[in-house]
């Protein structure tokens, strides 16, 4: 009698299954684990998997706004900001496994998105990155839509705006869509303290009084793709996007107070950045017998722009200038990356194997500099091989990569390669569907960026210079994560506790030193950063789908070592955020603490915010009033360390914003589902950066 009530419930589930799959789809094997129930949250030995309630979906009206609804513990989502975090570390974000963009999250029906895969713990195929989270999207039943969302600020020139609209024809689907954020002369000022020691002991304190400031970060993107899906054989899929830096601006203005008596100084202190970057992608998926996969993806970018900087420093009641620094760099900078995976499935185990090269090109004009040009060229070549097995209740999944990293000068002939090897192994013990247990351990490589190894001198201030090391390598880190995932009181209380330890033996890093009356900040392969975390990520269902909080409570202890200091951090970090939602209307609270994180001879943290917002659905309408920073003060930052200049910087913006949205829906007939790149290759440009201290 058992065995008979087990075997139609396994049909009535294959049954659903099969329901929920549209005939013009394309089926992406996945290794299955037999569940009885739907919670909300199924925990994988190698992800999260979140399943959107009903209250959810009709509370949202975009993909980020669901992913907010879903209040994932340990993921921090501002919609507001459009941003996406976890720990202080960007997360990656893919959808049916194709690496995309916030902007194309925020372009996704609520209603197509069937469950969320929460990656905390990426294989090699990831190419490093910290987190992954993937949108799995089934096909919609409609032939098109029309999505468009507007969110601007009351008082000042802040908003967000977005349009996106998808065509179905056969097996065919166009889309085309586009965003603008504005932020134009935001009130902000600077509260910074620095003390220079020389060498021979002697101390200057300049204490920086603001007068005034602002910032400008006004940026949009333009799209278009079209992709043709062959169920089970074929899928192709192609976009051209085009990005726009229209004004991304810091300026401050001080009177800087001196230690030795001197008259006050005036200060004026100005940097920002230009710029336009195109970029292509092609992709292609072949479907093989005996559950076999080979994709390949090709990518491409350019970026042409210009950065500035301008520090000028003159006594208040002389015109001349005491110190007149002027920086302006124009890129032409490209990018190129082509990666290939194969895939093959048994009924409890996976093989993916991959290669993949990158190559930038980068060219920089120095108008300070009468004209000098520089070339930098960097390539990368990396192979990945890694197997996955599940036994009863335990998985284990270990691979092996392998990274060639070289970058070169033309004009001086300087630069260096370096071979690496990247190890990753995951062993996961599930006792049942509401715990399990983790522990892994994975590496990545860090290649010395432009801006870290170009060595054109630039002038910060009427001492301080920046100048690269064309001698750096490639730097490896490594971590060990012990996890404990649980789920409490029929899934009401849900979360985990993580252990992390952290080395990176040779971490690029910055260092000052003095050269003469020159103080120089560079770089190098330091003798090594460790640290170790903990944290507790919590989601408490208060009232069920009624009332939510989620929190998360974060402590790190870490050790920097360069070449002439040792230095210590111990910091407290965290998040929460509280939902009440009833009858179309949702209010919800947000709170961030950004995490202080040591890296060289700095301490430097992100946003701390907070955020509160009313919402309202009516039909294919939301209605949205908010307040950006209700609550204390916004904060951004850094510290120095350095025995040669010890100083600590805020950033302070005029943040305490009203805002209003609308967003706005619209479907119609029939529609095909996207086309799912399970890679995709890295073309990131580089550019220049001309910000001073």
């Amino acid at each position: 009698m058992i065995r008979k009530i087990l075997l139609s419930t396994l049909l009535s589930i294959n049954s659903v299954a099969f329901a929920d799959v549209s005939a013009d789809s394309v089926k992406v094997h996945e290794l299955k684990e037999v569940v009885i129930q739907a919670p909300k949250v199924i925990r994988k030995s190698d992800m999260d998997v979140y399943h959107p309630s009903k209250s959810a979906v009709e509370n949202s009206k975009n993909g980020m706004q669901l992913l907010n609804n879903l209040m994932i513990p340990t993921l921090n989502v501002n919609d507001a900001f459009g941003s996406i975090s976890a720990a202080g570390q960007s997360v990656q974000v893919r959808i049916n496994g194709r690496e995309s963009t916030i902007d194309q999250v925020k372009a996704l029906l609520p209603e197509s998105i069937k469950r969320v895969e929460w990656i905390d713990n990426p294989g090699l195929r990831y190419g490093g990155a910290s987190y992954v989270l993937n949108f799995i999207v089934a096909n919609p039943t409609v032939g098109g839509s029309l999505m468009l969302q507007a969110r601007p600020a009351l008082n000042c020139a802040w908003g967000n705006y977005q349009a996106n609209a998808k065509f179905n024809i056969g097996r065919s689907q166009w889309e085309a869509g586009g965003y603008f954020k504005l932020t134009e002369g935001i009130k902000a000022h600077r509260e910074y303290t620095e003390t220079f020691t020389r060498p021979d002991g002697h101390e200057l304190t300049r204490t920086e009084t603001p007068l005034s400031g602002k910032i400008n970060n006004s940026q949009g993107a333009a799209w278009l793709s079209y992709n043709y899906i062959k169920p089970d054989t074929t899928v192709f899929y192609v976009q051209l996007v085009a990005n726009r830096n229209f004004s991304d601006l810091y300026s401050y203005h001080g009177l800087l107070s001196l230690s030795n008596g001197e008259k006050s100084v005036l200060l004026n202190d100005e940097s920002g950045r230009v710029g336009t970057t195109p970029r292509f992608s092609a992709y292609l998926e072949q479907h093989f017998a005996n559950r076999q996969i080979l994709v390949v993806d090709f990518s491409a970018s350019l970026y042409t722009g210009h950065s500035y900087s301008d520090y000028v420093e003159r006594y208040e009641d002389v015109p001349d200038y005491i110190t007149n620094v002027s920086t302006y760099i124009k890129d032409r900078n490209q990018a190129y990356g082509l990666e290939a995976d194969y895939i093959k499935q048994w009924s409890s185990s996976k093989l993916t194997a991959g290669a993949s090269y990158t190559a930038n090109r980068n060219r920089s004009l120095y108008e300070n500099l009468d004209g000098k040009v520089f070339h930098q060229r960097q390539d990368k070549a990396y192979l990945f091989a890694e197997y996955f097995q599940r036994i009863n209740s335990v998985t284990l999944t270990g691979g092996l990569g392998v990274q060639y990293t070289t970058f070169n000068f033309k004009e001086t002939g300087q630069g260096n390669s370096s071979w690496n090897l990247r190890p990753q192994a995951t062993a996961t013990y599930s006792l049942n569907q509401n715990h399990n247990f983790r522990l892994s351990f994975t590496s990545w490589q860090s290649a010395p960026s432009l801006a870290e190894t170009n060595i054109a001198p630039q002038q910060l201030d009427g001492f301080q210079w920046r100048i690269g090391n064309s001698n750096l390598k490639t730097s490896s880190s490594y971590m060990l994560t012990f996890r404990y995932g649980h789920n409490f009181f029929k899934q009401r209380v849900s979360g985990s506790f993580s252990v992390r330890a952290f080395t990176s033996h040779d971490a690029i890093t910055p260092y000052l030193y003095w050269d003469n009356d020159r103080l120089i900040t560079s770089y190098e392969n330091s003798r090594g950063l460790q640290n170790l975390s903990f944290w507790l990520a919590e989601q408490i269902q208060i009232i069920p789908n009624r009332l939510i909080f989620s929190g998360t409570i974060r402590y790190k202890a870490e050790r920097m070592k360069g070449k002439m200091y040792t230095l210590y951090n111990h910091t407290w970090s965290g998040d929460a955020a509280l939902m009440f939602r009833h009858k179309g209307f949702q209010v919800a609270f947000q709170y961030v603490k950004a995490q202080r994180n040591l890296w060289g001879e700095k301490i430097s943290w992100g946003e701390d915010f907070n955020v509160i917002t009313v919402d309202y659905n009516w039909r294919n309408w939301q209605f949205e009033a908010g307040m950006l920073i209700p609550f204390g003060k916004y904060d951004q930052g850094s510290k120095s360390l350095s025995q040669w200049n010890r100083n600590e910087q805020h950033m302070r913006l005029d943040m305490r914003m009203p805002f209003v949205s609308v967003s706005y829906n619209l479907q119609w007939g029939r529609q095909k589902r996207g086309a799912n790149k399970l890679i995709n290759a890295d073309a990131d440009v580089e550019h220049s950066t001309t910000q001073g201290r």
